[in-house]
């Protein structure tokens, strides 16, 4: 668990080495060069996440205009991000952390409350980190999934001079 604050705009972003739902591996080294978008979101299937990866997918297009990928992380298997995937004909690209390294790493594995009970797990955030590697904006704890990436495009758009 981590109880550190998320990585601090203008600070390197933390190196990750995760699978994605076919089983090849992507670091940050693969992104130098491009924004990256990385989103950390709790569980596949969920109501929330399903409504986030949507919106990412259908604005992708838009993120890869701008010199940008989008990628979302959660502790669910490959296999499970191959049934998302295909499920709602996402476009983005999904990594798996079953062992919450890089969850932790991004301070998004800690204590937060479901329904109003203390527990362990997976907190809603966004990075944008630009082509050298460095966080330019993050969304440390995002309250409501539905038009998050709406507004990531924008500070995207904003930073990246669009």
């Amino acid at each position: 668990m981590s109880d550190a604050p998320w990585p601090a705009e203008g600070s390197p972003a933390p190196d990750f080495s995760l699978p994605d739902a076919e089983g090849r591996v992507h670091s940050l080294a693969d992104y130098t060069g491009r924004w990256l978008v990385l989103y950390f979101y709790p569980k596949d299937s969920t109501s929330g996440c399903t409504t986030e990866a949507v919106e990412f997918s259908g604005l992708l297009p838009r993120f890869l205009a701008l010199g940008a990928d989008v990628v979302g992380v959660s502790r669910d298997k490959p296999a499970s991000h191959r049934k998302f995937i295909d499920k709602h004909e996402l476009t983005v690209t999904l990594l798996s952390d079953p062992e919450t390294t890089t969850l932790a790493a991004y301070g998004a594995w800690r204590e937060k409350k479901v329904c109003g009970k203390a527990c362990i797990g997976t907190v809603r955030s966004t990075f944008l980190i630009d082509p050298k590697g460095v966080v330019r904006k993050s969304w440390g704890q995002v309250a409501k999934a539905a038009g998050h990436a709406e507004t990531v495009l924008a500070a995207l758009a904003e930073l990246a001079g669009s």
